[in-house]
């Protein structure tokens, strides 16, 4: 599903008058998420998950097939938990 077909279905699931609406709402979600994360703070939706950051380790590692390594620093990747709820409708 491309962004645009997901806009299209938060128009129809959301009642909104337009799609210029819908893709407002989703850029506000987006953009709100982001920021968030962005001050390392959770966002919970209870059923859907939780959004969260999460600090990574430095590695290092071989690069395949060459006599190379190298280095990966340490970072904070985002992270996303599924909640029960979307977990038991994505099994159905």
């Amino acid at each position: 599903m491309t962004k645009s077909d997901f806009v299209e279905l938060v128009q129809r699931n959301g009642e909104f008058e337009s799609k210029a609406a819908a893709e407002r709402a989703v850029k506000a979600f987006i953009s709100s998420v982001t920021e968030a994360l962005v001050k390392k703070e959770s966002v919970s939706l209870v059923g859907f998950g939780t959004f969260s950051t999460v600090e990574v380790a430095e590695k290092s590692g071989k690069v395949p097939g060459k006599d190379t390594t190298y280095t990966k620093p340490a970072h904070t990747a985002p992270k996303f938990k599924f909640g029960k709820t979307l977990k038991d409708a994505v099994a159905k």
